[in-house]
């Protein structure tokens, strides 16, 4: 199941592009990554520090703007990459520590959205995000910048179905928490479990039923009046913080 990234700017399907200097940095640095072509200006590939290996065509920042989507912010740099071999969930599960915190996406498209959730789940020592292969979006360099470099570091799990997914989550040990906006109960008194699965469907639509029917509460954020709910990233943050310190 290679993971394909589609789009006019994006590179061959299984070669995306990234840019932004976080974004290929972390990718220089991961030794599952290969890194297959690399083109930069002579002041970001002084920056970088691409290692010799690496085929590096020297370019005009004009010219590197019209390899990425518009306006996309590339900071001098570009880099052509093959995809991440896919991650197992049994192999995930096995390795969990004996506290550990997961998330599971349920069709959250959005690249921006899962990219900024990848860096939160590094920033709280999340121990990885588990998505439906067919609703999350592809590796792809809008991702990966909005990650800043946790792409690169986060496992990410694609399974093909999420409930059953959530079945053996269950089984390794996990309570597993959907967060839903008309819950009763709040985040806080969900939490208390060494092993914590946080469920959040897209925005809008939120978890549909049958994610429902496979998790072991459903939790609200408790947020005031002022606004109805809060972007998907933004929720995934402020849970990732709950269940740190809980």
């Amino acid at each position: 199941m290679a993971r394909k990234n589609k789009g006019k700017h994006g590179g061959n399907p299984n070669r995306p592009r990234f840019w932004g200097k976080h974004a290929v940095a972390a990718a220089l640095d991961n030794p599952d990554r290969k890194v297959l072509k690399a083109w930069a200006t002579r002041e970001a590939a002084a920056f970088m520090n691409f290692p010799p290996e690496i085929t590096v065509v020297m370019a005009e920042a004009p010219d590197l703007g019209r390899m990425v989507p518009h306006d996309a912010p590339h900071q001098g740099v570009v880099i052509e990459v093959e995809p991440l071999d896919d991650m197992w969930l049994g192999d995930l599960l096995a390795e969990a520590p004996e506290r550990a915190t997961l998330l599971v996406l349920d069709q959250v498209t959005d690249p921006h959205n899962v990219g900024a959730i990848l860096r939160t789940a590094a920033a709280f020592g999340a121990i990885g995000i588990v998505t439906q292969d067919r609703h999350a979006p592809p590796e792809g360099g809008a991702l990966a910048k909005a990650a800043s470099g946790a792409l690169e570091r986060v496992p990410w799990v694609r399974v093909v179905n999420l409930a059953r997914a959530l079945e053996e989550i269950a089984e390794a040990g996990f309570w597993r928490i959907g967060l839903a906006g008309e819950a009763k109960s709040d985040l806080k008194d969900a939490l208390g479990h060494k092993r914590i699965a946080l469920v959040l469907g897209a925005e809008g639509p939120g978890m549909r039923h049958n994610i429902r029917e496979h998790v072991d509460a459903l939790a609200k954020l408790p947020i005031s009046d002022a606004v109805e709910s809060l972007n998907v990233s933004n929720a995934a943050a402020v849970a990732l913080y709950a269940a740190s310190v809980a």
